[in-house]
């Protein structure tokens, strides 16, 4: 299974210069805890709600910081035509939740997390976790 048949594709990006406060109006909108920072379509790093406390609010920074100002740059990510089981592989061995999903062009296509791949249906419509050798349980 690839990475795209199961990411999220509607993505919300704040844009490099918009403010923490917009963003963390995202998150509280799409009840996320990270977003893709952008600028004209090039993914440029990662905010995370941990980011603005840390790195914004106890440092004294106010509403205003601009999200390029408090972004993590260094971002892992993957391509869309991956195999799912590789990326989740890697995830786990990174501890990483959620990766932002580029083409290979470097374009944001989307965000896969853990939750997107935590269950795969095995035919009988009983979830099974990727990777799992146990076999799957009904309770009665």
């Amino acid at each position: 299974m690839k990475v795209q048949e199961v990411m999220t594709h509607d993505v919300r990006v704040v844009n490099a210069e918009e403010t923490i406060q917009e963003a963390a109006r995202i998150m509280a909108e799409i009840d996320a805890g990270i977003l893709p920072v952008g600028k004209e379509g090039k993914l440029l790093g990662m905010l995370t709600d941990r980011d603005i406390a840390i790195r914004a609010v106890a440092e004294g920074k106010g509403p205003d910081t601009k999200a390029s100002d408090i972004m993590s740059r260094e971002v892992k990510y993957c391509f869309d035509d991956e195999d799912v089981e590789d990326v989740c592989g890697n995830l786990g061995d990174q501890q990483i939740r959620r990766i932002p999903v580029l083409d290979r062009n470097k374009q944001l296509v989307g965000i896969l997390s853990l939750g997107d791949v935590a269950v795969e249906t095995d035919g009988t419509g009983v979830g099974r976790g990727i990777g799992s050798d146990l076999p799957s349980r009904r309770d009665p």
